[in-house]
């Protein structure tokens, strides 16, 4: 099985970036596999000694195949970080795995990224692997597929990250045109044409509604796992886009039910599909919709 390297962003949150490191290390594939780090320029003067005390600790990294570090000398934000670095690996090595600083990560999350990207390399509908799924609890699967594409801990091939689309308002427009807004904000659950309109607007600057939209409009797959291989640690007030308004990731990581995956018909799984909805009308009215709306806004 060949194994797709790591890239990791980061910024300046020491405490975050070490827990997301220790928990990769804990998966039996860290030692062969490749990390890359982007590590962001301070912002302003308050940002200083984080950004300072995140660089001198991933320096000290050690237990991976090769360590390559790529900091920068300004400010490029979250967006254009991950996407200059995510098209310069997946180019340089045709598949990638892609985490942020506030991951913690099952010690099953590499072998389920690397098998199943190893799967699927070949389907084209496939557009990428994702390693978080919402609490919800579906019949007799393991695994299952959705429309569109996630930003949680995944991974893509280059095939499917020359389909990403930085201009927004192309997206939308190409939504709008084709009447898809209903289907594309999940039966009108979670308002993800607002949060492009936003970006258009200058008022987020979210790769990841970008890419959904990309994947969405081009009738293409995620992989998702029935349980979650992965945390998200930053929402909280540690976070510049998020808020502490609680936490609903907070669910057991999944065991060895993937250290093994099985390959399966590339179709949207229709009950996750609405479970997804029911998870998100119920969760709005206490608070998810804003602290995702947080999250991706970075």
């Amino acid at each position: 099985m060949s194994l797709a390297p790591i890239v990791l962003f980061v910024y300046n949150r020491p405490a975050h970036t070490q827990k997301t490191i220790e928990a990769l290390l804990q998966n039996d594939l860290a030692a062969r596999s490749d990390l890359y780090i982007y590590a962001d320029g301070a912002k302003n003067d308050a940002a200083v000694k984080g950004v300072q005390e995140v660089r001198t600790y991933i320096r000290s990294i050690k237990g991976f195949n090769s360590l390559h570090i790529i900091e920068s000398d300004k400010n490029r934000g979250l967006a254009e970080s991950v996407i200059r670095g995510v098209t310069e690996v997946v180019n340089k090595h045709g598949s990638v795995i892609v985490m942020e600083d506030d991951l913690v990560t099952s010690p099953y999350f590499l072998t389920y990224m690397n098998k199943s990207l190893n799967l699927y390399e070949h389907d084209d509908q496939v557009i990428s692997i994702h390693a978080y799924t919402y609490p919800i609890k579906l019949n007799d699967v393991e695994t299952f597929f959705l429309k569109g594409a996630d930003c949680w801990g995944w991974a893509t091939w280059k095939r499917g990250w020359d389909l990403f689309e930085k201009n927004g308002q192309k997206l939308l427009d190409q939504i709008q045109a084709q009447n898809l807004s209903r289907e594309f904000n999940f039966n009108n659950s979670y308002p993800y044409t607002q949060m492009l309109q936003k970006q258009i607007n200058g008022e987020n600057d979210s790769w990841a509604i970008r890419w959904y939209a990309s994947a969405f409009l081009k009738n293409c797959y995620t992989l998702y796992p029935a349980k979650s291989l992965v945390r998200n640690i930053g929402l909280d007030s540690s976070g510049t886009h998020s808020d502490s308004t609680g936490h609903y990731n907070d669910e057991v990581l999944s065991d060895e039910t993937f250290a093994q995956i099985n390959k399966i018909e590339v179709k949207e799984n229709t009950e996750a599909r609405k479970s997804f909805e029911a998870f998100f009308r119920k969760n709005t009215k206490v608070g998810l919709k804003q602290r995702l709306i947080n999250f991706l806004t970075r």
